[in-house]
């Protein structure tokens, strides 16, 4: 990196210096601040991921997205923020797997408790489609309002899978492989048309496990007989006025009309505030007392970094990473606990091998782990949580999934079909183990089979140690299998069923902090700015890094004594111009 590249620094850094100097006479008395009496803003029909990477990528394409737990930090800091009067949501067709939508229903019901009130409205649940989870949210709410022209899609569950081996037969394709055991049903996509019995069994039972706590839900939060919910069901979908007579919503309502409502229950003067710009300004709950650190592992588990993908919208569980984090939370002698979240579907075997070694290794250093599972731990997702004290689940989470499988696709037929021809040499009997151009021999389909045992053997057996399980129950539970929340509970695959609030008590626990006491959550690894990771991933050599690190450090110099200047005088909110130009009564977006 040049010196002019260095200089442009410098002199972009005076600029940024000059234009806050600026602001202190311009926007003097503008702070962005929480409002004496506060009405929380949410809206539900969005995606809320578990996590953003630590990439420039990541970050550049979600900036404006909310975590799940900047949701439940926000609803929790407003709980006990004695501004805040109630909130109002809207709710539709949210893209949130039901242990994110328990999560925010903990989150609602806990802000109820605090005597505050909480309202829902939808422009539609479902709108000529499935409208359950929705509706399911909804109900955490005091009252729900429904556009007249809305409908509640009310209908049941369907889980409904694909298959490809009709496909992959007319292009020529075969998968040849094999799983652990009968339950490990990812292998079926390749090489069924339909369920197998196993298969069908493990999916119906997660479908009425979701059912049963939808009706659990649903009937006590509206005080409908459990007997009545499956006719409810069965009766649906509910257009409009229909939703009303069912005693569904409380009434039928546009928008304007729901927010004219909430402003005569909360009173003369009050304003409205979005979740992630309410947290921004009062900032997060448990951000003083001891130290409880917070390790994410989201995505597919994968050897090498945790990264991003922009086109899938993914991220992947890297095994540097996360078992990087875990060993820097266990090097901070301040680090009291370490709560361990963890949303995946598994991947790779050794990776996950590496985190859980971390995880061991973290607990025999003195310092407790406690998992809290998102919408998904299954295989991989299991392994790296098996080892922690304790296993926390939603009852919705589909979690274990303790088997193994692999195999390969055969795609000679493929070529002969459209001309290419291969040919090849080898040294090495086993050499041609991997190629799609031909089977396994049966010697390399021997070793393929014991590869797979091995792994089997070492996920179930660590299971049994994690767990305190008979091996004997272990394998009669795992077999690839996967359970709801609930069900796994019920085994002894997960300790307790809830949220991030459940875990942090047990992380609490099982440090020996107090009930009363509160803590400080930190992330590891520590999270950077857009800027810092740029210069971590760039392509500049070590030296060209450090002037620029230099550099900005001269400009932090300056810059920082003014800008706690303007922290103390109210005025440094990215947002205090806008504001400015607000009506006393408003909806920050």
């Amino acid at each position: 990196m040049s010196k002019a590249i260095v200089r442009f620094l410098a002199i972009l850094g005076a600029l940024w210096l000059v234009t806050m100097v600026i602001l202190i006479f311009a926007v003097i008395g503008s702070k962005g601040k929480v409002p004496d009496k506060t009405i929380l803003e949410a809206n539900f029909e969005q995606a809320l991921p578990e996590d953003v990477p630590d990439t420039p990528t990541a970050k550049f394409m979600n900036t404006q997205r909310a975590t799940v737990r900047d949701v439940v930090d926000a609803i929790d800091r407003g709980a006990t923020d004695d501004r805040v009067v109630g909130m109002v949501a809207r709710i539709g067709a949210p893209p949130l797997g039901m242990a994110k939508v328990q999560e925010i229903r903990e989150a609602v019901q806990r802000f109820r408790a605090h005597k505050k009130f909480a309202i829902a409205y939808a422009e539609t649940f479902g709108e000529f489609g499935p409208g359950n989870g929705a509706y399911y949210l909804a109900t955490a709410f005091d009252q729900i309002y429904l556009q007249p022209s809305g409908d509640i899609g009310l209908t049941g569950i369907i889980m409904e899978s694909p298959f490809v081996k009709g496909t992959l037969s007319k292009l020529g394709v075969t998968f040849h492989g094999d799983h652990r055991y009968e339950y490990k049903n990812a292998l079926n996509f390749f090489t069924e048309t339909k369920y197998t019995a196993p298969h069908k069994e493990a999916v119906t039972a997660i479908m009425n496990s979701w059912f049963n706590q939808m009706k659990d839900g649903v009937c006590q939060a509206r005080q409908i007989p459990a007997e009545k919910f499956q006719a409810i069901v069965d009766a649906g979908p509910y257009l409009g006025q229909e939703a009303v007579s069912a005693k569904l919503v409380d009434g039928v309502a546009y928008r304007d009309e729901v927010y004219n409502n909430v402003r005569s229950k909360a009173g003369a003067r009050a304003q409205f505030l979005y979740l992630d710009k309410y947290l921004e300004r009062a900032g997060r709950p448990h951000d003083a007392g001891k130290k409880i650190a917070l390790v994410f592992g989201v995505g597919g588990v994968t050897r090498g970094k945790s990264d991003y993908d922009p086109v899938q919208g993914s991220q992947n569980m890297g095994s540097d990473t996360v078992a990087g984090a875990i060993r820097a939370a266990v090097a901070d002698k301040d680090v009291k606990a370490i709560l361990f979240r963890v949303d995946s579907p598994g991947g790779s075997y050794v990776a996950s091998d590496t985190i859980w070694r971390e995880v061991v290794n973290a607990r025999k250093a003195g310092k407790p782990v406690i998992a809290s599972m998102g919408d998904l731990a299954g295989s991989g997702g299991y392994f790296v949580a098996m080892a922690a004290d304790k296993i926390v689940a939603q009852p919705g989470t589909i979690t274990a999934s303790i088997g193994v499988l692999g195999g390969k696709m055969l795609t000679s037929g493929f070529w002969d079909k459209v001309g290419p021809t291969w040919d090849e040499v080898h040294q090495g009997n086993n050499a041609t183990m991997f190629t799609g151009t031909q089977d396994y021999s049966p010697a390399e389909w021997a070793r393929f089979e014991a590869w797979l045992d091995r792994v089997y053997v070492d996920f179930t057996g660590k299971v049994a140690e994690g767990r305190k399980l008979p091996k004997e129950k272990v394998l009669e539970i795992a077999k690839g299998r996967i359970w709801s929340g609930q069900d796994a509970k019920n085994l002894g695959l997960v300790d307790e069923l809830g949220g991030y609030d459940t875990a942090l008590n047990l992380a609490k626990k099982a440090a020996g902090i107090g009930d009363n006491e509160d803590v400080r959550i930190v992330e590891y690894p520590r999270p950077k700015t857009l800027l810092q990771s740029l210069l971590q991933r760039g392509g500049a050599d070590n030296s060209d890094k450090e002037a620029v690190a230099q550099t900005l450090a001269r400009i932090l110099e300056v810059v920082q004594p003014v800008a706690r200047k303007l922290d103390a005088a109210g005025i440094n909110r990215k947002d205090d111009q806008e504001d400015v130009l607000r009506m006393p009564v408003m909806e920050s977006k």
